[in-house]
């Protein structure tokens, strides 16, 4: 999307602003549908380095995801999501959910809400 939706950068401010991570959101963008609930880019880097920081492997790039110091907000260039599952077929990968930093200009659609699959 050449020129992101100006309602998506809304919704994702606000999630910023109010540091709410209960809205759910699906995404089409090339290649995936994502859905999962976007977080604030704070608590998104957090959990990215508690998950890197447990890992030994790993450990060492924690500290990338260090939370920014307090700057001015910017219009959000990116979706944060978390307990996100990219859906393929009938079931979302990892079924767990995961992390997922998108570019708001890469987003095609989107819709409000988590799309999940049922057995029923």
């Amino acid at each position: 999307m050449p020129n992101p939706d100006g309602l998506l950068v809304d919704i994702a401010a606000m999630v910023e602003s109010e540091h709410s991570n209960q809205m759910s959101l699906t995404v089409v963008v090339p290649g995936a549908v994502i859905t999962g609930r976007l977080a604030p880019v704070s608590l998104w880097l957090e959990r990215v380095a508690e998950v890197l920081q447990a890992s030994e492997h790993l450990k060492p790039f924690a500290a990338l995801f260090a939370p920014p110091t307090d700057a001015p907000p910017a219009p959000p260039t990116h979706l944060h999501l978390h307990r996100a599952r990219i859906l393929q077929g009938d079931f979302g990968l990892p079924h767990t959910g995961g992390m997922y930093r998108i570019a708001i200009e890469d987003v095609s659609s989107w819709t409000v809400g988590d799309l999940s699959y049922s057995d029923s």
